[in-house]
Order: structure tokens, then sequence, then C-alpha cells
């Protein structure tokens, strides 16, 4: 895989179990990059370890005063570095693909897991973690996995040398082979404080992005009522803390990579020493003990490879589980769905899309939307309202203990493909996003076509929104499709952002449109416009509003009210009004007192009319 065949056509199925199984997943699909980098990196290490006994063979070709041994020596150190500069740079070549590749596979996972969650996803997790690790932790686990194959290469290399050194010259090359294993193992003790440190630090960095990015998403919020100054120093204080942590977790690595440098030291030394008196003695040669002082000396930089890959796997490892987690999430699916309409077991057969036309029913609450008709659901509870409105969707937010799938035209939500649920079932919620770039840009959604941005935009009532955009745009700019939005549409009231959503909502045209309070942010005037405008707009067309706004209630074809999980009442908005108190409190906002007393009148009017027919009776069988 090069960099320029990027995106990957399938990115895979992740092992998500743990974090480690997906590093070694990640590892598993780029074996040929990692056998690449693993080649030239031996050419590399090889070639350095080489150059020792290179050194070595050529002092003992000037002591013997050899001229063709010397010039032999002279084109063997010209063939080693024409290899360690070849194999530098295609490995540092070989390596960033790997990592690059690596770090893009886990960003298309991360992508296709967002796109299938949805809403859901910054749910279950925090919108800071989700940033966190679909940048840094990206950045870390390919960076563990383009180190190994340079790991495995520097580990062959430092096995080489001290074998080489063992037939070379044994009597020195002893040392150096036992004091290897004490350098290269020595800093193990030190790894998890390490690791533990490194996992504190990235655990307060996620606190303090995901308070930033809160603070960001409010700012105006916090313009309005003078409270910048409260949240930039709880952020404040939150970077200081990430800043201490960050010195923590420095200074233990300062500690490794300083053992990293003395026990070396300390062995050059002590080969030195010790092969300084075999010379004297005669049992070693001068050109062995040069060889030998050079190789440990050359030794200390594949050894920094050791400490890079601890360092790798320590970073690394916190951020592959978090990445794991959200990986792992999947899109709830009832069991009671799944047996009767997908079958059970890996082998059930996909499940048809419905035809069109089909009611819309929720088993769970017992709702039922009518094919083609306007139906208004009503909820004394927002969090009940907005749970409900992901139901519909088909991707609820919670586990299957909310009741069976959601049923289009008697076929469950969940077991059709999340493709096709989508484009069967659009939800918006009450709080809906718009990313950054030209009004057509927004409209630039997959619909069915027969609804255009001009009649969507009138039926959301956005004149002054196109007015807005149209002003605020660069000169030359004419057309208000060609303004931009800004990200998050943060130049817009809430209001008007509310009102852009609808009508990119109205444009997609599903054949169920599901809205969660459409109008919560907009006057009461412009309300009653937009009810008009959606109700003329989708004729013929599922459409479902969850509000409690009486002037959207009025325009419903039917209206459901959903108390304490259950549809307890279906009607007009009138007839409801007249019989049901629940509704009724509901809508008008009434007090429990007020409604206590609406129905203690109600009560008395019931005895006064039942003591006005008694009383009736008596005179008639009087008479």
């Amino acid at each position: 895989m090069q960099i320029s065949d990027l995106p990957y056509p399938d990115p895979g199925v992740p092992d998500a179990r743990s974090g480690p199984r997906l590093l070694v997943w990640l590892g598993r699909n780029q074996l040929g990059g990692q056998a690449k980098s693993f080649g030239w990196g031996l050419l590399h290490f090889c070639g350095v370890a080489a150059l020792p006994y290179a050194v070595g063979l050529g002092v003992d070709a000037v002591v013997r005063r050899d001229g063709s041994g010397l010039l032999m020596v002279g084109g063997l150190l010209a063939v080693l570095g024409v290899a360690v500069s070849l194999g530098d740079a295609m490995l540092h070549r070989t390596a960033v693909t790997n990592w690059i590749t690596a770090a893009a596979r886990v960003q298309q996972l991360l992508a296709r897991k967002t796109a299938e969650l949805g809403s859901a996803l910054t749910r279950r997790v925090a919108a800071g973690e989700v940033v966190a690790v679909s940048t840094a932790d990206v950045e870390k686990i390919g960076w563990f996995v383009e180190a190994v194959s340079r790991f495995l290469a520097a580990a062959f290399a430092v096995v080489a040398v001290c074998v080489g050194l063992l037939f070379y010259a044994p009597s020195i090359g002893v040392v150096v082979a036992a004091g290897v294993p004490v350098l290269a193992l020595s800093v193990l003790p030190l790894l998890p404080r390490a690791t533990r440190r490194a996992d504190v630090q990235r655990e307060k960095a996620g606190k303090a992005t995901e308070l930033a990015s809160d603070t960001v998403a409010g700012l105006r919020v916090l313009r309005g009522i003078g409270g910048e100054e409260l949240f930039l120093g709880r952020y404040r204080e939150a970077s200081q803390e990430v800043r201490e942590a960050a010195v923590r977790s420095a200074r233990m690595w300062a500690l490794i990579a300083a053992i990293q440098v003395l026990l070396p030291g300390a062995l050059l030394i002590t080969v030195v020493w010790y092969g300084s008196g075999l010379v004297l003695d005669g049992r070693l040669a001068v050109g062995q003990l040069v060889a030998a002082f050079s190789a440990v000396a050359t030794m200390l930089y594949p050894l920094r490879h050791f400490m890079e890959i601890a360092m790798a796997y320590s970073f690394s490892r916190p951020s592959a589980t978090r990445t794991a987690r959200v990986l792992s999430l999947t899109r709830t699916e009832a069991p009671d769905a799944a047996d009767t309409t997908a079958g059970s077991g890996p082998a059930a057969a996909p499940v048809a899309a419905p035809a069109p036309g089909g009611d819309l029913y929720d088993p769970g609450t017992g709702l039922l939307a009518p094919a083609g008709r306007f139906t208004a659901v009503v909820c004394g509870d927002p969090d009940l309202a907005g749970r409900l409105a992901e139901r519909l969707g088909g991707h609820p937010l919670d586990d299957a203990a909310e009741g069976p799938s959601v049923l289009l035209g008697g076929v469950a939500l969940d077991a059709l493909a999340l493709d096709a649920a989508r484009a069967l079932v659009l939800v918006q919620d009450k709080d809906p996003v718009l990313l950054s770039g030209t009004l057509r840009e927004l409209f630039d959604v997959p619909a069915s076509g027969a609804v255009a941005p001009g009649p969507a935009l009138a039926a959301a009532q956005c004149a002054d929104v196109l007015d807005a955009l149209l002003q605020s745009a660069p000169a030359g700019v004419l057309d208000p499709m060609d303004a931009r939005i800004t990200e998050r549409g943060r130049s817009l009231s809430g209001g008007q952002r509310q009102r852009l959503a609808l009508a990119r909502s109205l444009v997609t045209d599903p054949e169920v449109l599901v809205l969660d309070e459409p109008t919560s942010a907009v006057d009461s005037h412009t309300e009653a416009r937009i009810a008009d405008g959606i109700a003329a707009l989708r004729t013929g067309r599922t459409t479902v509003v969850l509000a409690s706004s009486p002037l959207l209630l009025d325009r419903a074809d039917r209206v459901v009210l959903v108390h304490e999980g259950r549809a307890l009442a279906v009607g007009t908005h009138r007839e409801l009004l007249l019989t049901e108190p629940r509704y009724r409190a509901v809508v008008t906002r009434e007090t429990d007192a007020e409604q206590k007393l609406a129905e203690l009148e109600e009560a008395l009017t019931e005895v006064t009319d039942v003591a006005e027919v008694t009383q009736v009776t008596e005179v008639e069988e009087t008479a």
C-alpha cells in the first residue's frame, strides 16, 4: 500500500476487543509494508554494525603494513557507506509510509463508525474524547506500527554485533555479549511507571480538550452572561494540570534516556579497560580492540530503538485502547425484531426494504404514524422525546431494554442495512449541526430530487437568513446560495440555524421525516408559517414532529400523547385539549395546582349535572 493509493477501498473489520489486539490487527494488515521496512532496516543497521569490523581489519592491515589489505578495506568501507545511506533513505521512506497508512486506516475506521452511529456517538463518548482519538491517538498508533519493523531490524543488528565479536575477538566479545542484554533490559522496571504517567497526561489532555470544545461551542452564551473569565479560569487550571502531568512524564522518560546513555558508557569504559589489558598481555590484537570499541560505540545507535519501541508502545497502548472502545460501539439491535424479521445467527438472510407507503410503528411506546399523514407527538419529558426520535430513526441510543425495533411497513428498521434505513427515515434532532461551506454545499445532500432548495427555504421561512448571509458575503457574491456559512453556523442566530437545518431536511424528502422540536428557537408568527409550510410541502409524505407548541399541534392531522413511555391518547389538538387533562397540562403549561383545580371544577360540574337530573326526575315522579 502506497500513500498515493489512500484512502483504502475497504479498511477492513478491526479487532476491537482490546487495544493490543487492535495494534496486532493493524500490523497484520501491513505485513507487506513491514517486510519492506524490515528489509531496508536490515541493510542499514547491518551496514552500521559491519563498520567496526571493517575499521578493525583496516587497523590490522596498517599494523601489518599490508597495502593490498588496506585497499580492500577501503573498498569495503565504501560499499558499507553506500549500504548505510541507501538503507537509511529507504527505511525512512517505508517507515513513514507505514505510519501514514496505519493512521489513515484507523481514521477511515473511525469515520465509518461515526457515520454508523451518528449523534449516538457523542452521547456514548465525550466529544473531546472523540476529537483526541481521531487526532493525537491516531498518530501514536501509527508511530508504534511503523516502529516495530525498525526495532526488529535494530535488534537483529545488535545480535549480529554480539555474535560477530564472539567469533572475531572471543576474549572481549564475551564481555560485550554479557553486557548488551543488561543494557537492553535495564529500563524495563521503569516502563510501568512511565506508562502510568503518560496515561495520566493523556487523560488530563483529553479533559482539557473537551473543556475547550465545550467553551468554544457555548461562547455566544458565555458572552451573554459574562462568563468568559470563569471558563477561561477553568481552562487555565486544566491546562496547568496537563503541563504538570507532561513534566512528570517527561522526567521519567528523561531518566530512561539517561540510563540508556549511562550504561552503554559504562560498558564502553569496561571494554577499553579490559581490552587494553588483553592487548598488553598479547592476548588481543590492536585491531580487535579497536573493532570491539567501535562496535560498542556503534551499538548505541540501534539500542536507541529499544527505548523508542518502549515509548511507542507505552503511548500507543492507551491510545489503541480508547480507539478500540470507540470502534467496538455498535448500533443497538433488538433481539425480538431480529428474530421475527431477519432470522437468527450469522446466516440470516438480508431483509428487503419495506414497500413505499408503509406506516411507522413503535412497539415500545405504541406510537403509530400513518403513512402520508402529518403526526405530532407530545411528550412531557424532553429527554424522552429525544430518545423517541432516535428510536424512530432506527438507531436507538440505549440498549434493547427500550423495546423491540421500530417497524416501517411491517419491517424492522434495525434489521435493515444502515444506508437503507437512513434513506427511508431521516431524523433531525433539536440541536442540528451546520457544517462550514456555502449554502449550495449545505443542500448538496442525498435527496429524492422532488424538492428543490427554493421551496424548502420558503417553507422554512428562511428569507431573512438569506438576506443576512448575502449581507455578510464578500463583494461580488450576488447569489445567497454562494454565501458561506461559518463553522457550525455560529455567525447566525439559533433560530436562523434551526430554520436552515429544517430546509436541508425538507430538501432530502425522505419517506419518513422525524423532526424533534424544529421551531423551538423561533417566534410564534414565524412558527405558524413554518407549520403551514411543512404541512404543504410534505403532503402525502409521512411526517412526525415531536413538539409541544399549540401552533404546530393544531396543524397536524393527528396528535399522539406519549406519557411515561406509552402512547395514551390519540386525536386532534382541539379534541385532546377538551378530553385529556394530561395533554392540556403539557401543551398549556398548566401547573399541578391549576390542573387539580380544573379537575375539581370538572368534577363539580358533573356533580351539579347529576343533581339537576336527579331533581328533575323527582319532580316528574311527584307529578
